[in-house]
């Protein structure tokens, strides 16, 4: 296989990205900056430029957050179900542009074809969710203490929410925060990785023509590229986002909490993971494969789902290892949009460093590379990005093991007796994301489920750690960053909440039967 993609490149025309753009949009128009550096976007499947952008400047985004508040004071007053409208054709131009954009979003970013494929649909999935939510916004009523009174609560938007979203998921992670703010009366800002901007260009394009088509203002949806050092700041200290969600790593994560703390916002933070399977010896095997392989080397390792350490039980120990390895040894790696393939590439060469860097330092504490942690090279694989995942054995106090280094490296470790020891090693590290557990034993699964079993913000059993469901809240716990997006009631965070009393008497009787006269 050549490692060149045999895919014309229609689908970057039919989404009106252009050879070189421009940075900022508040919607329907677009800054014509072009002062700032200009980013140049190579493809890490064949390391060819696919398009450039020029970034946005200082000047530009307080244009985009200028319009963004006068655009919250009109979408304010817009009834809910009326913003459900606008998510529900947003939803259907998705749809009609599911093939081209899940292309570009694997082209751009590195991952399956079907991965780009699947994370439109999330798209697709959180709009749909999002129009049911917009007739769903409940608050509830509490009985008073005073006679004569009705007490209840109630949730307004909070203005402009920003959303900095990270290069492995260039778009699904954007659209839970961008649909379900929207249809909450919030107007949203876009900051996408400067590694995948194309594919936020592409969104903001298709955006863009639904709110012509409904005449809408500048502002709801607005997006700017930029650097993180001067336009990501900005985000940070600008007491007028009052809510921002950053999609990165722990120290991304700690920096932002701590600038926009300092200013009584608000943040959602989705940090790292270390998320581990356990497999008991009363587990189906041929269940959990798949699982386990895919979790560790879809994405090419690079999702804050991916499994990362597998514990497995003695008594089985050996049995998962040589299936791993032969399943491994079947791993097609390659060209992502040919769909044969299992494996596509990092999304850089610093990725690939840092892969390499994980594998030395796992020989050095005492580990045991089983199979792969090469970087493939020669013709097929010219770009020095694509690599072989690693199957390692290791101890889960190495301090390697304790890390998340972002790639296809899943550790093997083994445990002994009873599944509170594997629950045990699981929950052993600082984050706390997803986890999992596959076993046909009811005992070991509610364990697992207890208060006392799995201390991440996902708990799944006899399924992955990867492909969350957009209906369920999204999030995790300890330096994961403890925020939640997408589904169940989520939405309740892109909204400040009010308690209100309503005294329908004629008398003026104070709570904990105070008496004031006068």
């Amino acid at each position: 296989m050549e490692i060149k993609s045999k895919v014309k490149l229609d689908f970057i025309k039919n989404l009106d990205v252009k050879d070189r753009n421009y940075g900022s949009s508040s919607g329907t128009s677009w800054n014509k900056t072009t002062s700032e550096s200009e980013l140049k976007i190579v493809s890490p499947t064949n390391g060819e430029l696919i398009a450039s952008v020029y970034q946005a400047s200082e000047e530009d985004y307080e244009k985009i957050i200028t319009t963004a508040q006068d655009a919250f004071k009109y979408w304010i007053k817009v009834p809910a179900p009326k913003r459900g409208e606008v998510v529900r054709q947003i939803g259907n131009r998705l749809r009609n542009y599911k093939k081209d954009l899940g292309t570009l979003v694997s082209y751009e970013m590195g991952k399956s074809l079907q991965e780009g494929m699947g994370e439109v649909q999330e798209m697709i999935d959180i709009c749909d969710f999002a129009v049911g939510q917009s007739r769903q916004l409940y608050g509830f009523t509490t009985h008073s203490e005073r006679p004569s009174h009705r007490m209840y609560d109630q949730y307004h938007p909070l203005g402009i929410v920003a959303t900095i979203s990270a290069f492995n998921f260039p778009v699904a992670v954007w659209s839970w925060n961008a649909m379900i703010a929207a249809v909450c009366g919030n107007v949203n800002l876009w900051k996408p990785s400067s590694k995948v901007p194309l594919s936020a260009i592409a969104c903001q394009n298709i955006i863009g023509n639904v709110l012509k088509e409904n005449n809408l203002p500048e502002g709801i949806f607005s997006l700017i590229i930029g650097r993180g050092s001067t336009i990501g700041e900005r985000i940070l200290n600008d007491k007028r986002v009052p809510l921002i969600s950053v999609t990165g790593s722990t120290k991304v994560g700690r920096h932002a909490a701590e600038v926009v703390a300092k200013r009584f916002g608000k943040t959602i933070l989705e940090l790292g993971g270390n998320n581990a399977i356990i497999v008991t010896a009363n587990a189906d095997l041929k269940m959990a494969m798949p699982a386990i392989v895919f979790g560790a080397v879809g994405t090419a390792g690079q999702r804050c789902t991916s499994t990362r350490r597998l514990i497995v039980h003695e008594s089985i120990y050996e049995k998962v290892k040589e299936t791993l390895v032969k399943a491994y040894k079947g791993l097609k790696i390659g060209d992502p949009l040919d769909e044969r393939n299992h494996v596509g590439p990092l999304i850089d060469k610093g990725a690939v460093t840092d892969f390499v860097s994980a594998i030395e330092r796992v020989k050095q504490e005492g580990g045991k590379i089983i199979y792969g942690g090469e970087v493939l090279e020669g013709n097929n694989y010219e770009t020095g990005t694509y690599v072989i995942p690693a199957l390692v054995e290791v101890e889960n106090q190495y301090k390697i093991v304790q890390e998340e280094t972002f790639a296809p490296i899943l550790y093997l470790i083994k445990y002994k007796g009873e599944v509170a020891n594997a629950i045990k090693i699981q929950n052993d590290v600082v984050q706390g994301l997803s986890s999992a557990i596959f076993t046909l034993n009811l005992r070991e699964a509610e364990e697992f489920l207890s208060a006392s079993g799995s201390d991440c913000g996902i708990a799944n059993v006899n399924i992955g750690t990867s492909g969350a469901e957009i209906g369920g809240a999204f999030g995790g716990e300890k330096e994961t960053g403890g925020g939640r997006e997408s589904g169940s009631d989520a939405w309740k965070t892109y909204m400040r909440r009010q308690t209100n009393t309503i005294n329908y008497g004629t008398d003026l009787p104070l709570a904990q039967g105070i008496k004031f006269e006068i």
